[in-house]
């Protein structure tokens, strides 16, 4: 319990959380009921302030379409189902780029690519890394940081993590490297 909370406080956040899980939890299973293509999968679920992000993922990519017609069939079911009993907003979108890392099979999708992780204010030193995801065992990650060192961190400290998208540089209009070919 932190400091100036009381039990009563404590318990109810505890029961809100649990509520929350729940409703979450049945959503992923209406939502793996429903006929969708057998390439599209759901990537995360997550439930805040009233808003239900749905996230999904395709191995053949997923484009506006898509997402419009899985957006009205989930609403359709949900209004069905009843499964919100308070307002919520529905978002149903692709990971994007830089997708957002939470569960241990994000991460062993993620392995040799380029991630961001923010560890929890009990870690001593360092909070902050960014490197390449090299593997992951049991509850241990593995990141290259760009100086070629290795640091192992524990899963349960982190409180974020995402995939980081490199933009290639393209050279200014007129300079040389613009002009391929002409030296």
């Amino acid at each position: 319990m932190r400091r100036g909370e009381s039990h009563a406080f404590c318990s109810s956040e505890k029961v809100f959380e649990r509520r929350r899980m729940a409703i979450v939890q049945k959503v992923d299973e209406m939502i793996q009921a429903l006929p969708l293509p057998s390439d599209i999968e759901v990537y995360d679920i997550e439930l805040n302030a009233g808003i239900l992000k749905v996230t999904i993922n395709s191995k053949l990519g997923i484009n506006i379409d898509q997402l419009a017609d899985i957006n009205r069939k989930i609403s359709a079911e949900l209004d069905k189902q009843d499964l919100m009993s308070n307002k919520y907003t529905l978002e149903v979108s692709s990971p994007g780029l830089e997708r957002k890392l939470r569960k241990k099979e994000h991460y062993l999708g993620a392995i040799n690519e380029r991630i961001s992780i923010k560890l929890g204010p009990h870690v001593e030193g360092e909070r902050r890394y960014e490197g390449t995801l090299i593997k992951i065992n049991e509850e241990i990650l593995t990141i290259q940081g760009k100086n070629g060192t290795y640091d192992e961190i524990e899963l349960s400290d982190v409180t974020s993590a995402k995939t980081i998208f490199e933009w290639e540089k393209n050279p200014k209009p007129g300079s040389r490297k613009a002009h391929s070919g002409i030296t």
